[in-house]
Order: structure tokens, then sequence, then C-alpha cells
């Protein structure tokens, strides 16, 4: 699954369209759905889409032994 798969889902889910995602956001609806067509939506709009959303954004990276570096909102 992309990330702009994952943000369509949850727009999907939250009940809410791409463009007042992307106005909630701060951004234009046009430039937004650009970033979703070519997969450019970066970390720190992943992490403001979910503070508009009220849901948390991780990301992480685990290592062989279990131990987990991660990014989270």
């Amino acid at each position: 699954m992309t990330t702009s798969d994952m943000i369509r889902e949850l727009c999907e889910k939250m009940n809410i369209s791409i463009s007042e995602l992307a106005r909630r956001i701060g951004q234009s609806p046009q430039n937004f759905n650009k970033k979703l067509q070519r997969g450019t939506v970066s970390v720190e709009e992943m992490i403001a889409i979910a503070d508009v959303l009220g849901v948390t954004f991780e990301q992480s990276f685990t290592l062989a032994n279990g131990y987990k570096i991660y990014l989270e909102n």
C-alpha cells in the first residue's frame, strides 16, 4: 500500500474528502492532489494529517532483536 493509498483510505474511514483534508493542513486541494499523484507526501505532512484528524501516525524501523526506532506524532 502506498502513502497515497493510505491517505485515501484514511479519508474514506474518517468520512472526509481529500480536498477538505488539504484545506485543514493548509494546502490547496490542487497542490495536495498533485503530491498524492506523485507520491511525494512528506513525513511532516503525514504528522499534520494525523494531528488534524485526531489519529496517530507512526513510522518506525524494527531491528532483528525487536528494538524499535520510531517517529510518532
